[in-house]
């Protein structure tokens, strides 16, 4: 695993499924922002079927301050 991916990611990739209050929101990957600020680095857990994908910034607090995803 490369330096960049051993630390926080500064984004979240999200697969959400229908709208609205409604929509289930399910954790696919993370991703995180090249050096040069021109892109980002993406891993996938999994690929979305249905539904859209999403990538967000990462706001949780790290796993050892207790954050729950």
């Amino acid at each position: 695993m490369s330096d960049k991916q051993t630390k926080r990611p500064t984004h979240l990739i999200w697969q959400v499924i229908g709208d609205g209050e409604q929509a289930i929101w399910n954790r696919i990957g993370a991703g995180w922002a090249n050096k040069d600020g021109q892109g980002i680095s993406l891993r996938f857990d999994a690929h979305a079927v249905t539904g859209r994908t999403v990538i967000r910034v990462n706001k949780e607090k790290p796993a050892e301050e207790g954050a729950a995803e």
